[in-house]
C-alpha cells in the first residue's frame, strides 16, 4: 500500500512531498489493549480496529512484539453511554451516545523512546434505540470505536 504523500506546489510555501508517516519504521505491534472497564470484549474491538487503520492508512506491517520496530499499547479507560434526548410521548430514550477512552503509547522498539503518548483520548459514537430505527448499543459502541481508531492513526503522523 502507498502511503499519503503532501502535494507540492511550485511556489507554495508549506507544502512538502515527504511521507506523511514517519519513514525510519516499517513494522508496529499491536497487542490487545488492557480493559479498565466492565464492558468485557471492547477491548479486543478496539484492538482490531487499530490494527486495521494501522494496515489501510500507514505504510506500516503489523506484526508480533518480536519482530516490530515499533510497539503501540493501550489501556480502554472509559466507555459510557449518555442520553441525549427522550421522546415527548412516554419520555422513552430517543439517542444515546457511546463514548470511548483510552490511554496509548508508540514506542521506538529499538531505542525505548516514546514517539507518541496520550492520555483520555476519546471518541464518541451515537445511535437511536426507539422503535423506528431500533438500534442497538453495539451500534454507537462500534462507531466510536471506528473513530477511535481513525483519531489513533492520525496521531502517529510526524509532524509538519
Amino acid at each position: 500500500m502507498l502511503a499519503a504523500r503532501a502535494v507540492t506546489l511550485s511556489g507554495c510555501a508549506g507544502y512538502t512531498t515527504q511521507e506523511v508517516y514517519p519513514e525510519q519504521y516499517q513494522s508496529v505491534a499491536v497487542p490487545v489493549l488492557e480493559n479498565r472497564t466492565a464492558r468485557v470484549g471492547a477491548e479486543r474491538a478496539v484492538t482490531e480496529a487499530l490494527i486495521k487503520e494501522i494496515e489501510q492508512r500507514t505504510p506500516y506491517r503489523v506484526t508480533s512484539p518480536g519482530t516490530a520496530q515499533t510497539l503501540l499499547t493501550g489501556t480502554l479507560v472509559g466507555l459510557e453511554d449518555d442520553l441525549l434526548s427522550r421522546t415527548r410521548v412516554g419520555g422513552v430514550p430517543q439517542e444515546l451516545e457511546t463514548t470511548v477512552t483510552i490511554d496509548f503509547v508508540w514506542r521506538d522498539l529499538r531505542t525505548g523512546e516514546v514517539l507518541v503518548s496520550r492520555s483520555g483520548f476519546s471518541a464518541v459514537g451515537r445511535y437511536s434505540p426507539t422503535r423506528q430505527l431500533g438500534e442497538r448499543p453495539e451500534i454507537g459502541l462500534s462507531a466510536a470505536v471506528q473513530q477511535l481508531a481513525r483519531d489513533v492513526v492520525s496521531s502517529l503522523r510526524k509532524d509538519w
